[in-house]
């Protein structure tokens, strides 16, 4: 389980078919870690790309810490973490709150972001998509769990479960995550989307409460395309097939408009 150092910290990566000619990097969401590409979605990208995913500050197995969990530090640390691994120009991904900061980064180096990806971002201005992020975060551990098991053959112990549980009791009470999440409440609304890459796809659940952002987001990216997927908020764990093969198809279209 490789762990470098990036801005003075460790971070768990994963990174699958290295040999690959482009790259996609994978940012999950708050409360979660990168499990939720790893056992399904993320197979299905290697077989054409390199894939790269990071447990984010305080997730999963990366170090944990008090305070930075607004956009401008998250996205601070994903280009650090590109610069560390030596990649140039990539593809983003970004799932929930991951998608906010796929979002900034994209703004931040837009030559180096070549297609953008944005599944279920919230608007941090609505309390009730903030809200679907904490929902969510307790029915991860669930499906985290019973991914592991599936998926490795093995039973997740209950010291690794307990570990999991202090985790994430950490980061909803010794972390300024939350705060730090209503200082970006107007984040959508203020970004200047002249800058994003002109290849961006929305993929949003059907019946998902920040759906009416995916197709505000429509109306305020040039050229981008929603696709909705069967689910809610969790898409990820409901669809996760469909998903990557909408991801893939999209990022190997030649006639879409890619940056350098």
């Amino acid at each position: 389980m490789p762990i470098i150092t990036v801005n003075n910290r460790k971070v768990h990566i994963q990174e699958l078919n290295k040999g690959a000619e482009h790259t996609v990097v994978l940012i999950h969401g708050m409360f979660s870690n990168l499990s939720i590409y790893y056992f399904n979605i993320a197979p299905i990208l290697a077989q054409h790309f390199h894939v790269v995913m990071y447990d984010l500050k305080s997730h999963g197995m990366s170090e944990r810490v008090s305070e930075g969990y607004d956009l401008e530090n998250m996205s601070s640390d994903l280009i650090a973490l590109l610069d560390s691994l030596q990649l140039q120009n990539v593809h983003l991904l970004g799932y929930s709150f991951g998608g906010l900061i796929a979002l900034k980064t994209a703004l931040q180096i837009p030559t180096r972001v070549e297609r953008l990806v944005v599944m279920e971002a919230p608007d941090p201005q609505d309390e009730k998509a903030r809200n679907i992020i904490d929902e969510y975060s307790k029915e991860f551990l669930e499906h985290y769990i019973a991914n592991f098991t599936d998926t490795t053959k093995r039973k997740m112990g209950k010291r690794q479960f307990e570990k999991n549980h202090r985790l994430y009791e950490f980061l909803f009470n010794q972390t300024s995550i939350k705060a730090d999440m209503i200082k970006e409440k107007y984040f959508l609304h203020e970004m200047d989307t002249a800058t994003l890459p002109p290849s961006t796809l929305l993929l949003y659940g059907d019946t998902s409460n920040c759906k009416p952002t995916g197709e505000w987001l429509q109306t305020k990216i040039s050229g981008a395309q929603l696709e909705l997927i069967p689910g809610d908020h969790n898409i990820p764990i409901q669809e996760p097939t469909q998903i990557a093969e909408t991801i893939v198809d999209f990022l190997s279209n030649p006639l879409l408009q890619n940056h350098g």
